[in-house]
């Protein structure tokens, strides 16, 4: 009753002139809620038990009601009138809101909270459930046979089951893996989804400052890394910190890369000069879909060391396909097509790799 008036009386407490019309009439029992509001205590206790666990500065509540009780709710609103008048629903995610924040001194957010609870009135029970936080970080890896990224689970195909914790991946046998795996332990997030500057092949190295990558973690506990660097066999991951997100469009990167190379006939020295053609004019490359993209070649060097095998760096345009370009399957010109000859790449290492 308080809710309903009190707003035209300009009173900011809705419970205590409830109270007071409720002694005035002897009223015992709520005609809408049925007395819910002397329950709150319990979803209180239900909030802070869910919450217990987890790092957060603000949060936000969203209520679930019977039907039965809206009903009720909108047909006394409606017989008399009654504009402008918060609902119940709102009502009660107020007192939620304002109990809770005493309790924790954490701020209730209306807009953006950290957390928010969804208190199910229906059913009584609680969910709970954290804004995603993004990191961004680089990793170096000095060995070979490591993927960078990591099959998905084969019982929910990365959406998340039972079978592989909700994680998404049931293994950790990669770079995305072993990242995961860290911030599974250390976070407590559900799923990790990994935004990659580049790729490499499973035998390649990842050498200098390391590849960039963003990472989204899904319902994390904590909120934040105190560790900026950590190493495995063979993996390093540096200058992790915490970012506002993952970039909507794809960043523009530079590549150095080595190429071991063979070549199916003798190497003669004067096509090898060739090469350095490949700095003048664009390499264009055409995808299956038939969509076309150029990638410019900024600086050749190369190095013979036997009759049919070569190295070559080249600093390129990131996103180049390196097996393609040197065998020429849809990429214009290709090494194989510079030198006449088929060529093969054995391997190949990112020496270092720059955002622009």
């Amino acid at each position: 009753m308080g809710r309903l008036f009190s707003k035209q009386l300009r009173l900011s407490s809705n419970k205590l002139l409830g109270k007071k019309l409720a002694s005035n009439q002897n009223l015992s029992k709520c005609y809408i809620c049925k007395n819910l509001f002397e329950n709150l205590n319990y979803f209180l206790k239900l909030m802070l038990d869910a919450s217990i666990n987890y790092s957060y500065r603000t949060f936000g509540v969203g209520v679930m009601l019977k039907p039965s009780i809206v009903d009720r709710d909108d047909s006394i609103r409606s017989q008399y009138k009654l504009k402008g008048i918060d609902s119940i629903k709102t009502d009660i995610t107020r007192e939620l809101g304002k109990s809770f924040s005493r309790k924790t001194k954490k701020t209730f957010d209306t807009q953006n909270p950290e957390i928010i609870f969804t208190v199910n009135l229906k059913d009584n029970s609680i969910q709970l459930r954290s804004k995603p936080i993004t990191f961004s970080g680089r990793y170096v890896k000095t060995m070979r046979n490591i993927p960078q990224k990591q099959r998905s689970c084969e019982n929910c195909s990365g959406k998340g089951c039972r079978m592989c914790d909700f994680h998404g991946i049931s293994e950790f046998q990669s770079v995305e893996g072993f990242i995961s795996k860290l911030l599974f332990k250390k976070i407590g997030c559900t799923t990790a989804k990994f935004t990659w500057i580049g790729g490499e092949d499973k035998s390649s190295l990842v050498l200098g400052t390391g590849r960039p990558f963003f990472v989204k973690l899904k319902n994390p506990v904590k909120r934040n890394l105190r560790l900026t660097s950590f190493s495995t066999d063979g993996l390093k991951i540096s200058k992790i910190k915490l970012v506002n997100e993952s970039p909507k469009n794809p960043l523009k990167f530079n590549s150095l890369i080595q190429l071991k190379i063979s070549t199916a006939s003798f190497l003669d020295p004067k096509n090898l000069q060739k090469l350095k053609d490949l700095r003048k004019h664009p390499v264009v490359v055409y995808d299956k879909s038939g969509k076309r993209s150029e990638k410019q070649i900024f600086f050749v060097k190369y190095k013979k060391n036997s009759k049919n095998t070569f190295t070559l760096i080249m600093k390129t345009e990131g996103g180049l396909p390196v097996r393609r370009f040197i065998d020429g399957d849809d990429v214009s010109p290709g090494i194989s097509q510079i030198l006449n000859t088929s060529c093969k790449c054995h391997e190949f290492d990112f020496i270092d790799i720059e955002v622009q």
